[in-house]
């Protein structure tokens, strides 16, 4: 979740006290800048990175938009008179390693101050019309919360079954039509990407920005620098994979959840280690035959609580078959290899998503 990257340190369930000072702050992926309704005494510019906005509603969130290096955040609780309404009015989170220049309500009010009347009256009708629509947007209603099968109630993902595949099947058509190959890959302008998935299909920024930056750290998807030397060109290392994927995701998420392929966090551990033996001892084949017991003993010797039965969903599943006791009571299983191998990738996937859905549903 591989998982999308998330610092160990990283908060997301409250955001640090706001100092109310001045100075250069940096956010780790997933850190939480500020929540809805937390008083506001600071405002901030972003020099680098990315800032999910969100406003919670009922079990999930309205997705608002995805501030990027240049833009301001956090300045409409300064242009209000009503104590109680100085409060913010979404929350932020950061998407990747953002640095933000924190300016204090107090300073920014010398600067104001500074500022010629018929200027600083500019400044505040602007805010004034800003915040009406931003009151209006408190009256959408989200589309962010999941619906389990059968049209029954889930918990909510910020990243839902059909938003993935959209977002992929964008990315791929995109890569297909426009792409240009290189050495590291097929490569497509972000402005290019962009004009399909904003303007032509209507995909959520936040959604769109925050696969891509998951598919990133799972090696899928690299950022290179554009004729400008600017970061700004996408780029695909295998389009091929992008494609097993987009059909996994694609047909499982119309399966009902009795009939769809996954494994435990666990069993996906187990199988990587099975993988690494096929790899290490060259097997090869439809079906190979797996020697658990140096893979137990090896988790035994380093505390991780992983046992035999967490193979039981692999075995569920068909990619391996029952446990034997061979001679030197081994433990042996089939590996059904080919079976496997395709659809590991999405495995993983998948479980990764997973863990940045209950990341990203924490208040």
């Amino acid at each position: 979740m591989a998982t999308t990257p998330a610092s160990p340190k990283a908060k997301s369930a409250a955001a640090p006290k706001a100092s109310g000072g001045s100075g250069l702050r940096r956010l780790q992926p997933n850190e939480v800048l500020f929540n809805d309704g937390d008083p506001g005494n600071s405002l901030y510019i972003i020099q680098k990175g990315q800032l999910r906005l969100y406003k919670p509603k009922g079990k999930g969130f309205i997705e608002i938009a995805v501030l990027r290096a240049g833009e301001v955040i956090g300045e409409m609780a300064y242009f209000t008179e009503d104590s109680e309404a100085k409060r913010r009015s979404c929350s932020a989170k950061a998407m990747i390693v953002t640095d933000i220049i924190e300016i204090s309500f107090a300073a920014f009010d010398k600067t104001m101050q500074n500022l010629n009347p018929w200027f600083k009256t500019i400044v505040n009708t602007l805010a004034a019309r800003l915040r009406k629509t931003n009151d209006r947007m408190k009256e959408l209603e989200s589309n962010s919360v999941s619906h389990g099968y059968g049209n029954k109630a889930a918990t909510y993902e910020f990243l839902r079954p059909v938003d993935i595949v959209k977002i992929m099947s964008v990315l791929f058509l995109t890569m297909k039509g426009h792409g240009e190959n290189s050495s590291q890959g097929v490569s497509v302008h972000k402005k290019v990407i962009s004009f399909y998935a904003f303007d032509i299909f209507g995909l959520m920024e936040s959604k769109f920005d925050e696969l891509i930056n998951f598919l990133s750290s799972l090696g899928h998807v690299a950022i290179a620098k554009d004729k400008e030397g600017m970061p700004a060109l996408i780029v695909v290392k295998n389009l091929e994979t992008l494609r097993s994927l987009l059909i996994f995701f694609n047909t499982q998420r119309i399966l009902p959840p009795e009939k769809q392929t996954k494994v435990p966090p666990k069993t996906e551990q187990f199988l990587d280690a099975i993988l690494e033996q096929v790899k290490e001892k060259r097997l090869s084949g439809d079906t190979v035959k797996i020697n658990l017991t140096p893979i137990l003993e090896h988790y035994q010797a380093h505390n991780v609580r992983i046992e035999l039965i967490d193979l039981d969903d692999a075995r569920i599943q068909g990619f391996v078959g029952d446990t034997v006791v061979e001679a030197n009571n081994q433990l042996v299983c089939d590996l059904y290899l080919s079976k496997l191998l395709p659809v590991m990738p999405a495995l993983r996937m998948q479980n990764a998503i997973q863990k940045l859905n209950e990341n990203q549903g924490k208040f």
